[in-house]
């Protein structure tokens, strides 16, 4: 395993929101009606460098975020291509419109690579539902990428488990799935004719289909260290299956993703 130190890329999706949420977020919920708060501060996350691999790179930003909505914020991070906003919420039910960023790949990311070419990441939208069953919030969303390659949709069902452990410290713990589309499974897990043919790896032509491409558990912490000042503390740990982990790309077929950031808040009126 090899740790690499990049620039941010997407920072606008993976930044802005990050400490808006449930599980990354600089709003104690305590700004009075007649003021706009505004969450400043810095995130670094760690993660795999593509899809499968067994090195990973650090992403490090600076970051300005709205804080508002309550203890739990109405802009949630669910992960760089999973920042949701709650746009409407009765008796338990909260539905609404998610975006982000979805990584590419790029051939120099490891050795097996070379050859294939480059994926290029993009924008993605689409949007959630959940509901509210006392700590549980099971949810489905959709995500799916509108700019650099066609990148297809992914789906992710699951369940949030929320605790307020103490006065300032809530814990999120959330467990679910990700099914792929065709399109998905076929721009970061097949390898064309073309490709095999062009690799120096030697790898050879494979095929992936639409269908359930990992599970997923995770766990995240906010911690208030002062009215002002909150500190963020994420992990996640995915498993790859099904054609995702059967591919020639994939190194390893267990993922992990953390992250860790400090928020400073303030009103103005």
């Amino acid at each position: 395993m090899t740790w690499t130190l990049v620039p941010a890329r997407a920072a606008p999706f993976l930044i802005a929101a990050v400490m808006s949420s449930p599980a990354l977020a600089g709003d104690g919920g305590y700004a009075p009606d007649s003021e706009f708060s505004l969450a400043v501060g810095g995130i670094v996350v760690v993660t795999p460098k593509y899809e499968g691999s067994a090195d990973y790179k650090v992403i490090g930003a600076p970051y300005l975020a709205p804080s508002f909505g309550g203890s739990e914020g109405r802009v949630q991070f669910k992960g760089p291509d999973d920042v949701r906003f709650r746009l409407f919420e009765i008796n338990g039910f909260e539905a609404g419109p998610l975006a982000g960023y979805r990584f590419g790949r790029e051939e120099d990311d490891a050795a097996r690579l070379w050859g294939l070419g480059d994926v290029d990441g993009g924008l993605v939208v689409g949007g959630y539902l959940a509901y509210r069953l006392g700590i549980l919030k099971p949810f489905v969303s959709y995500h799916h990428q509108v700019t650099g390659d066609d990148g297809g949709g992914v789906m992710r069902f699951g369940t949030d488990a929320i605790w307020s452990m103490a006065p300032g410290v809530q814990i999120t713990g959330t467990i679910g799935a990700t099914w792929a589309d065709d399109d998905y499974m076929a721009t970061y897990f097949s390898v064309t004719p073309a490709q095999a043919a062009a690799s120096a790896a030697g790898l050879p032509t494979y095929f992936a289909e639409a269908g359930i491409k990992d599970v997923f558990v995770g766990a995240s912490a906010k911690i208030e260290l002062t009215e002002a000042w909150t500190l963020n503390v994420m992990g996640r740990y995915t498993h790859l299956t099904g054609d995702a982990a059967d591919s020639p790309i994939v190194e390893t077929e267990s993922q992990w993703t953390g992250g860790l950031g400090l928020s400073y808040r303030f009103n103005i009126r």
